[in-house]
Protein backbone atom coordinates (compact mmCIF):
# COMPACT_ATOMS: atom_id res chain seq x y z
CA UNK A 1 0.00 0.00 0.00
CA UNK A 2 1.20 3.49 -0.87
CA UNK A 3 0.65 6.44 1.54
CA UNK A 4 -0.94 9.43 -0.18
CA UNK A 5 -1.54 13.07 0.72
CA UNK A 6 -5.34 13.20 0.99
CA UNK A 7 -8.04 13.69 3.60
CA UNK A 8 -10.55 10.98 4.51
CA UNK A 9 -14.11 12.20 3.76
CA UNK A 10 -15.43 9.93 6.47
CA UNK A 11 -13.37 11.16 9.45
CA UNK A 12 -11.14 14.00 8.24
CA UNK A 13 -7.86 12.25 9.02
CA UNK A 14 -4.99 12.09 6.53
CA UNK A 15 -3.83 8.53 7.19
CA UNK A 16 -4.71 7.20 3.72
CA UNK A 17 -2.89 4.56 1.67
CA UNK A 18 -3.70 3.64 -1.94
CA UNK A 19 -4.07 -0.08 -2.63
CA UNK A 20 -6.04 -0.54 -5.88
CA UNK A 21 -6.28 1.16 -9.28
CA UNK A 22 -8.36 0.57 -12.38
CA UNK A 23 -8.32 3.13 -15.16
CA UNK A 24 -10.89 4.11 -17.78
CA UNK A 25 -13.96 2.50 -16.24
CA UNK A 26 -17.48 3.64 -17.24
CA UNK A 27 -18.67 6.54 -15.11
CA UNK A 28 -22.02 4.76 -14.79
CA UNK A 29 -22.70 1.06 -15.07
CA UNK A 30 -26.50 0.73 -15.08
CA UNK A 31 -27.49 3.37 -17.62
CA UNK A 32 -29.39 1.94 -20.59
CA UNK A 33 -27.75 2.33 -24.00
CA UNK A 34 -29.68 1.69 -27.19
CA UNK A 35 -26.60 1.18 -29.39
CA UNK A 36 -23.30 -0.59 -28.90
CA UNK A 37 -21.29 2.44 -29.99
CA UNK A 38 -23.08 4.69 -27.52
CA UNK A 39 -22.20 2.23 -24.73
CA UNK A 40 -18.55 2.01 -25.80
CA UNK A 41 -18.19 5.79 -26.09
CA UNK A 42 -19.70 6.58 -22.69
CA UNK A 43 -17.44 8.77 -20.51
CA UNK A 44 -15.00 7.00 -18.21
CA UNK A 45 -13.18 7.77 -15.00
CA UNK A 46 -10.53 6.14 -12.86
CA UNK A 47 -10.84 4.15 -9.67
CA UNK A 48 -8.05 4.67 -7.13
CA UNK A 49 -9.02 3.15 -3.80
CA UNK A 50 -7.36 4.34 -0.60
CA UNK A 51 -7.73 2.92 2.90
CA UNK A 52 -8.03 5.16 5.96
CA UNK A 53 -6.30 3.51 8.93
CA UNK A 54 -7.97 5.97 11.33
CA UNK A 55 -11.61 4.94 10.70
CA UNK A 56 -11.15 1.99 8.28
CA UNK A 57 -13.07 3.67 5.47
CA UNK A 58 -12.20 3.20 1.79
CA UNK A 59 -12.61 6.00 -0.74
CA UNK A 60 -12.01 6.47 -4.46
CA UNK A 61 -9.63 9.42 -4.45
CA UNK A 62 -9.94 9.76 -8.26
CA UNK A 63 -13.74 10.15 -8.17
CA UNK A 64 -15.12 13.07 -10.19
CA UNK A 65 -18.66 14.00 -9.16
CA UNK A 66 -19.11 15.97 -12.40
CA UNK A 67 -19.41 12.64 -14.24
CA UNK A 68 -22.57 11.65 -12.35
CA UNK A 69 -25.72 11.24 -14.46
CA UNK A 70 -28.43 9.97 -12.14
CA UNK A 71 -31.80 10.40 -13.81
CA UNK A 72 -34.05 8.83 -16.43
CA UNK A 73 -32.30 5.82 -17.92
CA UNK A 74 -30.57 4.85 -14.68
CA UNK A 75 -31.78 1.26 -14.24
CA UNK A 76 -30.84 -0.14 -10.84
CA UNK A 77 -34.04 -1.87 -9.74
CA UNK A 78 -33.78 -5.41 -8.39
CA UNK A 79 -37.51 -5.94 -8.02
CA UNK A 80 -37.80 -8.47 -10.86
CA UNK A 81 -36.05 -11.07 -8.69
CA UNK A 82 -38.21 -13.26 -6.40
CA UNK A 83 -35.17 -13.81 -4.18
CA UNK A 84 -34.63 -10.08 -3.71
CA UNK A 85 -38.35 -9.37 -3.25
CA UNK A 86 -38.58 -11.95 -0.46
CA UNK A 87 -35.62 -10.32 1.28
CA UNK A 88 -37.10 -6.85 0.80
CA UNK A 89 -40.47 -7.83 2.21
CA UNK A 90 -38.92 -9.56 5.24
CA UNK A 91 -36.67 -6.55 5.91
CA UNK A 92 -39.66 -4.21 5.82
CA UNK A 93 -41.60 -6.49 8.18
CA UNK A 94 -38.68 -6.68 10.62
CA UNK A 95 -38.22 -2.90 10.73
CA UNK A 96 -41.93 -2.28 11.14
CA UNK A 97 -42.04 -4.72 14.03
CA UNK A 98 -38.79 -3.58 15.69
CA UNK A 99 -39.63 0.13 15.66
CA UNK A 100 -43.43 -0.06 15.84
CA UNK A 101 -43.83 1.64 12.47
CA UNK A 102 -47.60 1.89 12.43
CA UNK A 103 -49.29 5.13 11.48
CA UNK A 104 -45.88 6.82 11.30
CA UNK A 105 -44.18 9.12 8.80
CA UNK A 106 -41.37 7.66 6.64
CA UNK A 107 -38.57 9.36 4.72
CA UNK A 108 -36.59 7.31 2.20
CA UNK A 109 -33.46 8.78 0.64
CA UNK A 110 -32.54 7.17 -2.67
CA UNK A 111 -35.82 5.27 -3.01
CA UNK A 112 -35.39 4.15 -6.63
CA UNK A 113 -38.83 3.43 -8.05
CA UNK A 114 -40.35 3.40 -4.56
CA UNK A 115 -40.56 -0.36 -4.00
CA UNK A 116 -39.33 -0.40 -0.40
CA UNK A 117 -41.17 2.79 0.52
CA UNK A 118 -44.32 1.15 -0.80
CA UNK A 119 -43.76 -1.88 1.45
CA UNK A 120 -43.12 0.22 4.58
CA UNK A 121 -46.20 2.34 3.98
CA UNK A 122 -48.62 -0.39 2.95
CA UNK A 123 -47.53 -3.04 5.47
CA UNK A 124 -47.40 -0.61 8.40
CA UNK A 125 -50.23 1.78 7.48
CA UNK A 126 -47.63 4.56 7.28
CA UNK A 127 -47.22 7.68 5.14
CA UNK A 128 -43.99 8.63 3.44
CA UNK A 129 -41.88 10.76 1.14
CA UNK A 130 -39.16 9.37 -1.09
CA UNK A 131 -36.32 11.13 -2.90
CA UNK A 132 -34.58 9.86 -6.03
CA UNK A 133 -33.52 11.69 -9.21
CA UNK A 134 -34.01 8.50 -11.25
CA UNK A 135 -37.65 8.04 -10.22
CA UNK A 136 -40.04 7.49 -13.14
CA UNK A 137 -43.75 7.82 -12.25
CA UNK A 138 -44.81 5.68 -15.21
CA UNK A 139 -42.63 2.82 -13.94
CA UNK A 140 -44.24 2.96 -10.51
CA UNK A 141 -47.84 2.92 -11.71
CA UNK A 142 -48.48 -0.53 -10.21
CA UNK A 143 -47.19 0.77 -6.86
CA UNK A 144 -49.31 3.91 -6.86
CA UNK A 145 -50.65 4.80 -3.45
CA UNK A 146 -51.95 7.85 -1.66
CA UNK A 147 -49.79 6.82 1.29
CA UNK A 148 -46.59 8.29 -0.14
CA UNK A 149 -45.10 10.58 -2.74
CA UNK A 150 -41.72 10.54 -4.47
CA UNK A 151 -39.76 13.67 -5.30
CA UNK A 152 -37.56 13.08 -8.37
CA UNK A 153 -34.58 14.92 -6.94
CA UNK A 154 -31.48 14.41 -4.80
CA UNK A 155 -32.06 14.64 -1.07
CA UNK A 156 -30.33 17.75 0.25
CA UNK A 157 -30.50 20.54 2.80
CA UNK A 158 -33.36 22.16 0.90
CA UNK A 159 -35.64 19.31 2.03
CA UNK A 160 -34.70 19.62 5.69
CA UNK A 161 -38.29 20.62 6.49
CA UNK A 162 -39.50 17.13 5.48
CA UNK A 163 -39.31 15.18 8.72
CA UNK A 164 -40.13 11.58 9.55
CA UNK A 165 -40.40 9.14 12.44
CA UNK A 166 -38.24 6.77 10.40
CA UNK A 167 -35.48 7.81 7.97
CA UNK A 168 -34.36 5.12 5.56
CA UNK A 169 -31.44 5.16 3.10
CA UNK A 170 -30.62 1.96 1.22
CA UNK A 171 -27.80 1.43 -1.28
CA UNK A 172 -27.19 5.18 -1.62
CA UNK A 173 -24.48 6.26 0.83
CA UNK A 174 -21.84 4.38 -1.18
CA UNK A 175 -22.56 6.77 -4.09
CA UNK A 176 -21.79 9.85 -1.99
CA UNK A 177 -18.17 11.09 -1.84
CA UNK A 178 -18.48 13.34 1.22
CA UNK A 179 -20.07 10.87 3.59
CA UNK A 180 -19.63 12.89 6.79
CA UNK A 181 -21.25 15.96 5.28
CA UNK A 182 -24.21 13.91 4.05
CA UNK A 183 -24.84 12.30 7.44
CA UNK A 184 -24.60 15.73 9.04
CA UNK A 185 -27.36 16.95 6.70
CA UNK A 186 -29.57 14.07 7.83
CA UNK A 187 -28.81 14.83 11.46
CA UNK A 188 -29.61 18.55 11.11
CA UNK A 189 -32.92 17.73 9.41
CA UNK A 190 -33.95 15.59 12.40
CA UNK A 191 -33.21 18.39 14.87
CA UNK A 192 -34.25 17.76 18.45
CA UNK A 193 -36.51 14.78 17.78
CA UNK A 194 -34.42 12.08 19.42
CA UNK A 195 -37.19 9.51 18.89
CA UNK A 196 -36.52 9.33 15.16
CA UNK A 197 -34.98 6.07 13.94
CA UNK A 198 -32.41 6.15 11.14
CA UNK A 199 -31.67 3.07 9.01
CA UNK A 200 -28.88 2.85 6.42
CA UNK A 201 -27.89 -0.07 4.19
CA UNK A 202 -24.65 -0.24 2.18
CA UNK A 203 -22.54 -2.95 0.52
CA UNK A 204 -20.06 -4.55 2.91
CA UNK A 205 -16.46 -4.08 1.79
CA UNK A 206 -15.03 -6.92 3.90
CA UNK A 207 -16.74 -9.55 1.73
CA UNK A 208 -15.41 -7.85 -1.41
CA UNK A 209 -11.89 -7.88 0.02
CA UNK A 210 -12.10 -11.51 1.19
CA UNK A 211 -13.39 -12.73 -2.18
CA UNK A 212 -11.14 -10.42 -4.21
CA UNK A 213 -14.43 -9.48 -5.86
CA UNK A 214 -13.13 -6.89 -8.31
CA UNK A 215 -16.53 -7.10 -10.06
CA UNK A 216 -18.03 -5.34 -7.02
CA UNK A 217 -15.85 -2.25 -7.43
CA UNK A 218 -17.24 0.32 -9.85
CA UNK A 219 -17.18 4.02 -10.44
CA UNK A 220 -20.53 4.98 -8.92
CA UNK A 221 -19.41 3.47 -5.63
CA UNK A 222 -16.92 6.05 -4.43
CA UNK A 223 -17.33 5.10 -0.73
CA UNK A 224 -16.84 1.65 0.80
CA UNK A 225 -17.72 0.66 4.36
CA UNK A 226 -16.75 -1.98 6.86
CA UNK A 227 -18.68 -2.33 10.10
CA UNK A 228 -16.23 -0.17 12.08
CA UNK A 229 -16.11 2.65 9.51
CA UNK A 230 -19.91 2.85 9.24
CA UNK A 231 -20.29 2.84 13.04
CA UNK A 232 -17.58 5.50 13.32
CA UNK A 233 -19.34 7.72 10.75
CA UNK A 234 -22.64 7.83 12.61
CA UNK A 235 -21.10 7.97 16.07
CA UNK A 236 -19.06 11.09 15.33
CA UNK A 237 -21.95 12.86 13.56
CA UNK A 238 -24.63 12.93 16.22
CA UNK A 239 -26.07 9.41 16.32
CA UNK A 240 -26.22 6.60 18.84
CA UNK A 241 -25.85 3.25 17.06
CA UNK A 242 -28.60 0.87 18.16
CA UNK A 243 -27.69 -2.13 16.02
CA UNK A 244 -25.68 -3.22 13.00
CA UNK A 245 -25.66 -6.48 11.09
CA UNK A 246 -24.96 -8.23 7.81
CA UNK A 247 -27.74 -9.58 5.61
CA UNK A 248 -28.37 -11.01 2.15
CA UNK A 249 -25.53 -13.49 2.06
CA UNK A 250 -23.40 -11.02 4.06
CA UNK A 251 -23.46 -8.65 1.09
CA UNK A 252 -25.34 -5.82 2.81
CA UNK A 253 -24.18 -4.00 5.92
CA UNK A 254 -27.04 -2.40 7.83
CA UNK A 255 -27.01 0.06 10.70
CA UNK A 256 -29.82 1.38 12.89
CA UNK A 257 -29.36 4.60 14.87
CA UNK A 258 -31.06 7.15 17.06
CA UNK A 259 -30.08 10.84 17.09
CA UNK A 260 -28.33 11.90 20.26
CA UNK A 261 -27.46 15.18 21.92
CA UNK A 262 -24.45 13.69 23.67
CA UNK A 263 -25.63 10.61 25.57
CA UNK A 264 -24.72 7.32 23.86
CA UNK A 265 -25.44 3.72 24.75
CA UNK A 266 -22.70 2.39 22.45
CA UNK A 267 -19.19 3.44 21.50
CA UNK A 268 -17.61 3.33 18.08
CA UNK A 269 -15.23 0.36 17.86
CA UNK A 270 -11.55 1.14 17.80
CA UNK A 271 -9.74 0.34 14.53
CA UNK A 272 -8.65 -3.27 14.39
CA UNK A 273 -5.99 -5.03 12.40
CA UNK A 274 -8.59 -7.26 10.74
CA UNK A 275 -9.82 -4.75 8.16
CA UNK A 276 -6.28 -3.58 7.39
CA UNK A 277 -5.27 -7.22 6.85
CA UNK A 278 -8.21 -7.70 4.46
CA UNK A 279 -7.13 -4.66 2.46
CA UNK A 280 -3.57 -5.94 2.27
CA UNK A 281 -4.80 -9.39 1.21
CA UNK A 282 -6.81 -7.86 -1.64
CA UNK A 283 -3.88 -5.65 -2.69
CA UNK A 284 -1.52 -8.64 -2.75
CA UNK A 285 -3.79 -10.93 -4.77
CA UNK A 286 -6.10 -9.01 -7.12
CA UNK A 287 -3.60 -8.89 -10.02
CA UNK A 288 -3.30 -12.69 -9.88
CA UNK A 289 -7.09 -13.01 -9.81
CA UNK A 290 -7.41 -10.81 -12.90
CA UNK A 291 -4.73 -12.83 -14.70
CA UNK A 292 -6.49 -16.07 -13.81
CA UNK A 293 -9.80 -14.87 -15.24
CA UNK A 294 -8.26 -13.59 -18.46
CA UNK A 295 -6.43 -16.89 -18.98
CA UNK A 296 -9.45 -19.05 -18.17
CA UNK A 297 -11.84 -17.15 -20.44
CA UNK A 298 -9.29 -17.03 -23.25
CA UNK A 299 -8.79 -20.80 -23.07
CA UNK A 300 -12.56 -21.32 -23.03
CA UNK A 301 -12.99 -19.20 -26.18
CA UNK A 302 -10.08 -20.95 -27.94
CA UNK A 303 -11.79 -24.26 -27.29
CA UNK A 304 -14.88 -22.95 -29.09
CA UNK A 305 -16.99 -22.80 -25.94
CA UNK A 306 -19.47 -19.98 -25.45
CA UNK A 307 -19.66 -18.19 -22.07
CA UNK A 308 -22.30 -15.68 -20.98
CA UNK A 309 -22.93 -13.64 -17.85
CA UNK A 310 -26.18 -13.77 -15.90
CA UNK A 311 -26.73 -10.26 -14.60
CA UNK A 312 -26.61 -7.25 -16.90
CA UNK A 313 -25.80 -4.60 -14.33
CA UNK A 314 -22.92 -3.07 -12.40
CA UNK A 315 -21.18 -6.36 -11.59
CA UNK A 316 -21.09 -7.36 -15.26
CA UNK A 317 -19.75 -3.95 -16.32
CA UNK A 318 -17.05 -4.00 -13.64
CA UNK A 319 -16.14 -7.60 -14.48
CA UNK A 320 -15.74 -6.91 -18.21
CA UNK A 321 -14.00 -3.56 -17.97
CA UNK A 322 -11.60 -4.67 -15.23
CA UNK A 323 -10.56 -7.67 -17.32
CA UNK A 324 -10.64 -5.61 -20.54
CA UNK A 325 -12.04 -8.53 -22.51
CA UNK A 326 -14.52 -8.67 -25.36
CA UNK A 327 -15.42 -11.71 -27.46
CA UNK A 328 -14.56 -14.14 -24.62
CA UNK A 329 -18.03 -13.33 -23.24
CA UNK A 330 -20.85 -13.65 -25.79
CA UNK A 331 -23.59 -11.62 -24.10
CA UNK A 332 -25.23 -10.90 -20.74
CA UNK A 333 -28.61 -12.17 -19.57
CA UNK A 334 -30.93 -10.23 -17.29
CA UNK A 335 -34.49 -10.83 -16.08
CA UNK A 336 -35.26 -7.09 -16.05
CA UNK A 337 -37.23 -6.52 -19.29
CA UNK A 338 -36.20 -2.85 -19.37
CA UNK A 339 -32.63 -3.96 -20.06
CA UNK A 340 -33.38 -6.33 -22.93
CA UNK A 341 -31.77 -5.26 -26.18
CA UNK A 342 -29.58 -2.63 -24.52
CA UNK A 343 -25.78 -2.60 -24.26
CA UNK A 344 -23.38 -2.60 -21.31
CA UNK A 345 -21.38 0.56 -20.69
CA UNK A 346 -17.74 0.35 -21.68
CA UNK A 347 -17.57 -3.11 -23.27
CA UNK A 348 -20.69 -2.80 -25.45
CA UNK A 349 -21.88 -6.36 -24.70
CA UNK A 350 -25.55 -6.86 -25.45
CA UNK A 351 -28.07 -7.61 -22.69
CA UNK A 352 -30.73 -10.16 -23.60
CA UNK A 353 -33.60 -11.85 -21.83
CA UNK A 354 -33.40 -15.44 -20.53
CA UNK A 355 -35.03 -16.81 -23.70
CA UNK A 356 -31.79 -15.96 -25.55
CA UNK A 357 -30.25 -19.00 -23.88
CA UNK A 358 -32.43 -21.18 -26.12
CA UNK A 359 -31.58 -19.28 -29.31
CA UNK A 360 -27.89 -18.82 -28.53
CA UNK A 361 -27.15 -21.70 -26.15
CA UNK A 362 -23.98 -21.20 -24.06
CA UNK A 363 -21.61 -23.78 -22.69
CA UNK A 364 -21.14 -21.82 -19.46
CA UNK A 365 -23.32 -19.34 -17.56
CA UNK A 366 -21.45 -17.26 -14.98
CA UNK A 367 -23.85 -15.91 -12.34
CA UNK A 368 -22.58 -12.49 -11.29
CA UNK A 369 -24.25 -12.61 -7.86
CA UNK A 370 -23.99 -15.97 -6.05
CA UNK A 371 -27.13 -15.34 -4.00
CA UNK A 372 -29.21 -15.86 -7.14
CA UNK A 373 -27.69 -19.20 -8.12
CA UNK A 374 -30.78 -21.27 -7.21
CA UNK A 375 -33.13 -18.76 -8.82
CA UNK A 376 -31.05 -18.83 -12.02
CA UNK A 377 -30.79 -22.63 -12.00
CA UNK A 378 -34.57 -22.87 -11.74
CA UNK A 379 -35.06 -20.45 -14.64
CA UNK A 380 -32.62 -22.39 -16.84
CA UNK A 381 -34.36 -25.69 -16.05
CA UNK A 382 -37.69 -24.17 -17.06
CA UNK A 383 -36.14 -23.10 -20.36
CA UNK A 384 -34.92 -26.64 -20.96
CA UNK A 385 -31.36 -25.44 -21.60
CA UNK A 386 -28.41 -27.70 -20.87
CA UNK A 387 -25.37 -25.69 -19.74
CA UNK A 388 -22.76 -25.46 -17.02
CA UNK A 389 -23.80 -22.97 -14.37
CA UNK A 390 -21.43 -21.48 -11.84
CA UNK A 391 -21.39 -18.42 -9.54
CA UNK A 392 -18.60 -15.95 -10.24
CA UNK A 393 -17.07 -16.83 -6.86
CA UNK A 394 -16.60 -20.48 -7.87
CA UNK A 395 -13.53 -19.57 -9.91
CA UNK A 396 -10.24 -19.01 -8.10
Amino acid sequence: MQPIDAKCPNCGETRLAKFYECTSVPAHSVLLFETKQEAIDFPTGDVSLAFCSACQFITNTAFDQALEQYGAGYEATQSFSPTFNAFHRQLAADLIDRYDLHGKSIIEIGCGQGEFLHLLCEMGDNHGIGFDPAYLPERASDLSSDRYQVIADYYSEKYADRSGDFVCCKQTLEHIPDTANFVQIVRRAIGDDVNTTVFFQVPDITRILHEIAFWDIYYEHCSYFSGPSLHHLFDRNGFDVVASRLEYGEQYLMIECKPTNGVRTTKAPAPTQAVADDVRFFADHYEKRLAYWRSMLHELANAGRRAVLWGGGSKAVAFLTSLKIGAEIDYAVDINPHKHGTFLAGSGHRVLGPDALKEYPPDLVIVMNPIYIEEVASAIRELGVQTDLKPVTAFS
